[in-house]
């Protein structure tokens, strides 16, 4: 059966992170696109190392939202379903990725920011 991942916005993301909890936000990209650019305070785990979120994130019901580079990238979506097939149950695809957060009008951090 297949879920619906859910999606958020730049704002939706922007907001949460100025909040009392914000969520853990993971680059779905490999580590040298992580270092080129990615969302201030977004920590990397490559799509396909994603089952490391475990020593990360050992509270499966944490907030965590993943993205990789663009709505076209389909890493991020591969890791929110793999999360939620590992139990994690607060799991949201910011599917816009670091191009939609630039679009948005907010910073990227990293070497080619």
């Amino acid at each position: 059966m297949a879920t619906t991942l859910e999606h958020i916005t730049a704002d939706e993301l922007k907001e949460a992170l100025e909040g009392d909890h914000p969520p853990v936000v993971i680059n779905t990209l490999p580590p040298e696109a992580h270092l080129a650019r990615h969302i201030p305070g977004s920590i990397n785990i490559p799509v396909d190392d994603i089952s490391q979120i475990e020593s990360v994130v050992p509270n499966k019901d944490e907030r965590v939202v993943v993205y990789c580079a663009n709505a076209d990238c389909d890493a991020s979506p591969k890791a929110a379903r793999k999360l939620e097939s590992m139990g994690y149950t607060n799991v949201a695809d910011f599917d816009a990725g670091y191009a939609g957060w630039r679009n948005a009008g907010y910073p990227l951090a990293g070497e080619e920011a």
